[in-house]
């Protein structure tokens, strides 16, 4: 972004895009809700490509089961996690509120929980090792959290910090205040969407070890989502959680790449002698 003319983006975005993409009655259908939609048809694209080749274990039907349990759990681990990690004290003083889904209020990390628990019985289910499951899922998913953080942009949530230092592309969100902030949505989208998918789709296409893929998404995530976070405003109602400078997104993601790390270990060194997946 050097030498580019410096730019004010105002909200919603350039492109002045209404958070509501079309009305159906008294039912309005947001483009949040669609990059779901999204998401899921990247999935199938993707996977259909690969279902059934040498080196990728899942049918297609497989594959559509592992798209629909696997975000089930993502959604109630997302769900539970959220409560847990981002908002426990509201949620015990007002029970009722856990319902309350229309609200907002969804955690990664408890939803990257909740899909390794569904994939781990769908691998059980179909007699397949767990890794074999999880290598096919995992290179799948960047691009629906890509789509997933421009409609965050959309929305105007999970903005950025302040701006600073004359940074030439910033932008201004109705729940943001009167100052310009980072569009961290679309970094993320970048970073944890685009780049991680290049480097997993690349990287899964040779021969390699089972494992291998899954510890590189859990490494790779982690370390762009903590990355970014330093440009990310943490959430109002935790702030910073330790250090006086790590925010709650940082704090999980650190037993994330740790995970990655082991399973990558276990992979190259002590499990040696299984055999490499071929292309």
């Amino acid at each position: 972004m050097l030498g580019l003319p410096y730019q004010e983006l105002r909200y919603p975005n350039p492109l002045n895009i209404d958070p509501i993409a079309f009305q159906i009655g008294p039912v309005s259908v947001h483009w949040y809700a669609l990059t779901y939609l999204v998401a899921f048809a990247l999935y199938l694209l993707l996977a259909f490509a690969r279902a059934g080749k040498p080196g990728f274990a899942l049918s297609r039907s497989q594959a559509i089961e592992a798209l629909i349990e696997g975000e089930l759990g993502a959604y109630l681990g997302g769900r539970i996690g959220y409560i847990l990690f981002y908002n426990l004290p509201l949620y015990i003083d007002h029970p009722l509120q856990i319902f309350a889904v229309w609200q907002g209020g969804m955690s990664f990390h408890g939803g990257l929980i909740g899909a390794v628990l569904a994939l781990s019985w769908v691998a059980r289910r179909e007699g397949l090792p767990l890794f074999a499951v999880t290598d096919f899922v995992a290179p799948l998913v960047p691009l629906g959290l890509a789509a997933g953080r421009f409609g965050n942009f959309i929305n105007g949530n999970l903005f950025g910090r302040i701006c600073e230092g004359g940074f030439p592309w910033c932008a201004y969100f109705p729940y943001g205040g009167d100052v310009l902030r980072y569009p961290s949505q679309l970094f993320e989208g970048a970073g944890e969407g685009l780049a991680l998918f290049a480097f997993l789709w690349g990287f899964s296409r040779r021969p390699r070890r089972p494992g291998a893929v899954s510890a590189f998404f859990l490494i790779g995530y982690g370390i762009i989502r903590f990355g970014l976070e330093f440009l990310r405003q943490p959430d109002p109602q935790l702030g910073f959680v330790a250090f006086g400078w790590m925010t709650m997104g940082q704090l999980l993601s650190i037993p994330m790449i740790v995970a990655g790390l082991v399973i990558l270990y276990w992979t190259y060194r002590i499990a040696p002698r299984q055999a490499t997946v071929p292309a």
